[in-house]
């Protein structure tokens, strides 16, 4: 038996201005792996695509691995980029083989597609009708009717931070397995409600999410269904299918598969109002910090660990350029000390900072790079004198818990050193979701006063355990928590909360 294991991964934010190339799928090479080389880049770790090819071997299975391609969140992807991926999926499907499996995102956009997903599996279903196909998606999935109607299995994440996602392709590959053994007969049913859920509500280490998801498990754990996925929705994509919906797959009974489904959207949909995430003013926040400064001032760095200041409007993970200085240059002013600031993505300045040569002070206008027409922002600079501490290649392998062992490419980085706050300036958006993001440039998190970090939830996968508080600071960019900043013309409407819909 003969099965075609693949990755393609995008999260596609349509209000960012980072552009999104075929390069931006490669980690550490030019391009996305293929063949054997991308079986090599992801077996053995805690990757989607690893539990297919662990299945596949324990099934005594031939695997063909036709490219492995997975790049950070960023603008709608190029159509060159993704018709190369595609058509490399496509013609191993064509060479023949009797099973799919595909580790996808789910919220994939091109310049020319809103459903990227959807459009891959429509064409391979056209190529073999009838082949089984297990898909693993992200939580974070705008469900369109060609990925539902074009699958025999599905399952998402139920952790954010993204925690399961070997464990997510484990369920949907072992229904597929029941499927082809004539074991289980797969039946899905899903939908939808209208609404955005705030990211910053959607972790799923708090209510209501937490709660949804568990129930989901506990479908899947009682035999209820086969798979169970609650998708809160990735809403900074202006596309007409953004936003919450669930997906339930049975076995054998297209009712039952309905009524479960419709269970987990209806108690999302009764508990909307706690999906809206409120936002403190960034003068509050600092304020905030400053107070923690005078708590732990006699301890030096805090015995209880670091206090985390989220720079949550400008996460790589969601699309933002992260090379907005709003939150560091407050971080700067208020002369916060022992911070260490992950991270300023400006390839330009990372360039100056190694021409400089380490050990040597510089000064560069850091940041503000790029300009963000969508939410009618200029890029701003910001002149920073600091002693460059350390040159590195970027190249590190996540700890886990999230995407254990799976290489990391940050790009030409350099640390920045101005005495009070250590710097990382990278040369590729890279989210911290893991201490390595900073151990592997000589900094040990735990003997810092504040981690500045670039993120929305993925901080917590490595950080929530040495914190001792977090401070969520609203500063600028095309992740703002404030829909207000956003011009949505293509979502469904009316949709919770741009629209106050009742019952």
């Amino acid at each position: 038996m003969r099965v075609v294991i693949a990755m393609m991964k995008h999260e596609t934010n349509t209000f960012s201005p980072v552009p999104t190339p075929l390069g931006r799928f490669a980690k550490g090479m030019p391009v996305p792996p293929r063949g054997e080389a991308a079986r090599r880049a992801f077996e053995g770790t805690g990757s989607a695509m690893a539990a297919f090819i662990d299945i596949a071997k324990r099934e005594g299975w031939e695997i063909v691995t036709p490219i492995a391609a997975s790049a950070p969140p960023s603008g709608p992807v190029e159509d060159a980029a993704y018709e190369e991926m595609t058509d490399a999926i496509c013609s191993a499907v064509a060479a023949g083989c009797d099973a799919v499996m595909l580790d996808l995102h789910g919220a994939m956009a091109t310049r020319s597609l809103d459903d990227g997903e959807g459009a891959l599996l429509a064409r391979i279903r056209r190529i073999r009708p009838g082949v089984p196909i297990a898909v693993a998606l992200d939580m974070h999935t705008n469900m369109y009717p060609a990925i539902a109607d074009n699958v025999t299995t599905l399952a998402g994440y139920q952790t954010y931070p993204h925690i399961d996602t070997y464990d997510t392709a484990m369920r949907a590959g072992e229904a597929l397995v029941k499927a082809i053994k004539g074991a289980a007969s797969p039946m899905l049913a899903w939908g939808q409600r209208p609404m955005l859920p705030h990211v910053m509500r959607q972790g799923t280490d708090h209510m209501p999410n937490k709660a949804l998801q568990a129930r989901a498990r506990q479908m899947e754990e009682s035999g209820e269904a086969l798979t169970a996925t609650l998708f809160v929705g990735f809403p900074h994509a202006d596309i007409s299918q953004a936003g919450l919906s669930a997906v339930v797959v049975t076995d054998g009974d297209a009712v039952k598969a309905r009524r479960l489904c419709d269970e987990l959207l209806d108690a999302a949909w009764s508990q909307r109002e706690a999906w809206v995430y409120k936002i403190e003013p960034l003068a509050d926040s600092i304020a905030r910090a400053k107070q923690a400064v005078a708590i732990g001032a006699a301890q030096g760095a805090s015995a209880k660990g670091p206090v985390v200041l989220l720079d949550h409007f400008d996460n790589s993970a969601s699309g933002g350029t992260q090379d907005t200085m709003t939150v560091l240059g407050a971080i700067l002013d208020a002369g916060l000390e022992g911070v260490a600031a992950f991270a300023i993505c400006d390839p330009a300045a990372v360039q100056e900072l190694i021409a400089a040569g380490i050990g040597n002070t510089a000064t560069v206008m850091l940041g503000g790079k790029l300009d963000m027409p969508a939410i009618g922002l200029k890029g701003a600079p910001r002149r920073v004198t600091g002693r460059v501490k350390l040159i590195s290649d970027g190249l590190y392998r996540n700890q886990g818990p999230a995407s254990k062992g799976v290489l990391m490419d940050m790009g030409a980085t350099v640390v920045l050193d101005t005495g009070k706050v250590e710097i990382v300036v990278c040369s590729r958006q890279q989210e911290p979701n893991d201490k390595n993001c900073l151990l592997s440039l000589g900094i040990d998190p735990t003997t810092k006063r504040f981690l500045m970090l670039k993120s929305r939830v993925h901080w917590r996968a490595g950080f929530a355990d040495i914190m001792s508080e977090v401070i969520e600071c609203a500063g600028t960019g095309v992740c703002t928590s404030d829909y207000g900043q956003l011009t949505f013309r293509n979502v469904r409407r009316p949709i919770y909360p741009l629209d106050r819909i009742n019952e």
